[in-house]
């Protein structure tokens, strides 16, 4: 990613995965940009912002939980999950916050 997501004004929310990465693709660059092009696709999503520098740290926007929800469960993104703690992380963790205020240039 190269750019700013441009978000709505808050309330709106955040999951900020960040993640360490196995050695090695396997398959890894094309799910990734699948998922980006999936998230994009769903019922409230906002926006993406993503940087690998050893450490990964992507951070999504959605304008509910609910969409939160919704994006979990997806079927793709499921297996994506799955293949992520078997194949492509060592170590990862989820967070999601409510985003309360926003500013910038």
């Amino acid at each position: 990613m190269t750019h700013i997501a441009n978000t709505p004004e808050p309330p709106y929310y955040a999951v900020i995965f960040t993640s360490i990465r196995t050695d090695g693709d396997t398959g890894y660059g094309v799910m990734a940009e699948r998922m980006v092009e999936l998230a994009s696709q769903q019922p409230g999503f906002l926006g993406l912002e993503s940087v690998r520098d050893g450490i990964g740290v992507t951070v999504s926007y959605w304008e509910s939980l609910e969409a939160i929800k919704r994006w979990k469960a997806n079927v793709e993104h499921r297996e994506a999950q799955r293949l992520g703690r078997s194949d492509w992380y060592t170590a990862y963790k989820v967070r999601i916050a409510r985003v309360e205020r926003d500013y910038g240039l």
